[in-house]
């Protein structure tokens, strides 16, 4: 996704900048949530195969990410959605949600899922705007208070004219 101010790209997790924003998430979810339940993917883990990493940059600058993993059964994992407080509210996470969802259409995907906490409100919007709904536990979460899950159908994408 690009626009004048915004772009959306694969990118490394390895990088300087990604990391900066997957240890600034890091420290969110552990403000808000306990150790046992922050299901945190380090970039590391997120550099192998079945990950792709996207990066938002607005003027150039790494403000927001996230990431598809992808399991069997023709499955997708949102997985390390953030974006910088300063950017919040700009529309940033539904481009990277939109760039994952077409990735999870190109790699024949039928279905995303993902797990968020509990005290995320904002999340929780982003997701349901993106046509996410409530579902029960994914994967192989544990059922617990401090997570609530969320999954969509991958659909036929079509290009606007």
């Amino acid at each position: 996704m690009t626009t004048a101010r915004v772009k959306v790209d694969i990118e490394s997790p390895l990088s300087d900048d990604c990391r900066r924003l997957i240890d600034a998430l890091n420290r969110t979810l552990l403000a808000l949530t306990p150790p046992a339940f922050c299901f945190h993917m380090m970039p590391e883990e997120m550099a192998e195969p079945e990950t792709t990493v996207f990066v938002a940059r607005v003027d150039g600058q790494a403000v927001a990410c996230g990431a598809l993993k992808r399991h069997g059964g023709g499955i997708g994992e949102v997985k390390r959605m953030y974006t910088e407080p300063a950017f919040q509210g700009q529309g940033l996470g539904r481009c990277i949600l939109d760039a994952i969802e077409a990735q999870a259409h190109a790699d024949g995907l039928t279905r995303l899922v993902l797990e968020t906490g509990d005290r995320h409100p904002a999340a929780w919007r982003v997701y349901e705007r993106a046509g996410f709904s409530r579902c029960g536990p994914v994967l192989d979460y544990p059922d617990s208070g401090w997570s609530v899950f969320y999954e969509k159908h991958v659909t036929e994408r079509t290009e606007a004219a």
